[in-house]
């Protein structure tokens, strides 16, 4: 696989990973909008959905979408880690991207949030929805345990991907799950979005945070608020802590 047919993959199945998941999120707090405090449900399948286009569309590049299933599969041996920055650039190029969409399809939403009908600014206008449309924000800001979730939720997350490997035809051969694993890697997302998305709201992937927190720094909003940049660190390093410890123990069982 050459480097092209990667960074093509990625940047466009990220983008519309990020693109779906962040356009959820906007439906869901912006105000005017149809889906407007349709809830959490909403939101964790909204993600799910997410991830089965975004992987579909990158299946030539092996859909990995998420640095933190790059460093696993590099860990456990299926991806050359030469390729590493590739994917990793590619999936934060594409991240952004994808943000930056969603502030297109919902810019009207985005002004009625933060503004007066009359369009006049709001002194006092609540970022906090807005922030939610672009990056990850703790209920309880305890950095550390903030941390742990993050390792928590991306190692069963990365360990649901890494043992579909196990698959086996009837001469015992490995085969994989195929187009199939794809469904099933939604369907865990889902399961971690309900599950353990509560504390932290599951980055679960570096660059789903990262990228759009860098497109909120930049974008034109009225009345944005910050970009929690003092935050930032534990939805990267979090999933990528969780995936190192899933690749680690998957090669213990079954390397």
């Amino acid at each position: 696989m050459s480097s092209s047919d990667i960074f093509t993959s990625e940047v466009i199945g990220t983008m519309v990973l990020v693109l779906l998941g962040g356009g959820v999120c906007a439906a869901v707090n912006l105000k005017r909008s149809k889906a407007f405090e349709a809830g959490w449900v909403a939101i964790a399948f909204g993600w799910g959905l997410a991830v089965l286009t975004g992987a579909y569309i990158a299946q030539p590049s092996g859909a990995h979408l998420n640095p933190a299933v790059t460093l696993a599969l590099a860990i456990k041996g299926d991806t050359p880690w030469s390729d590493v920055p590739v994917y990793m650039g590619s999936e934060l190029l594409g991240a952004m991207l994808g943000a930056v969409l969603v502030w297109v399809a919902y810019y009207g939403q985005f002004q009625a949030t933060l503004r007066e009908p009359d369009a006049a600014e709001l002194k006092n206008a609540n970022p906090g929805p807005v922030h939610g449309v672009f990056f990850t924000s703790p209920e309880v800001r305890k950095p550390l345990l903030n941390l742990l979730t993050e390792v928590v939720a991306t190692f069963v997350l990365i360990f649901a991907i890494l043992t579909q490997g196990l698959s086996k035809d009837v001469e015992g051969h490995v085969v994989g799950l195929g187009q199939l694993g794809a469904l099933i890697t939604a369907l865990v997302v889902v399961g971690i979005g309900l599950s353990l998305g509560g504390p932290t709201g599951y980055a679960i992937n570096p660059v789903r945070d990262l990228g759009p927190r860098i497109i909120h720094a930049v974008l034109p909003l009225p009345n944005k608020g910050g970009s929690d940049w003092s935050y930032a660190w534990v939805p990267v390093v979090g999933p990528l802590l969780g995936a190192a410890i899933a690749a680690g123990l998957y090669n213990v069982a079954w390397g």
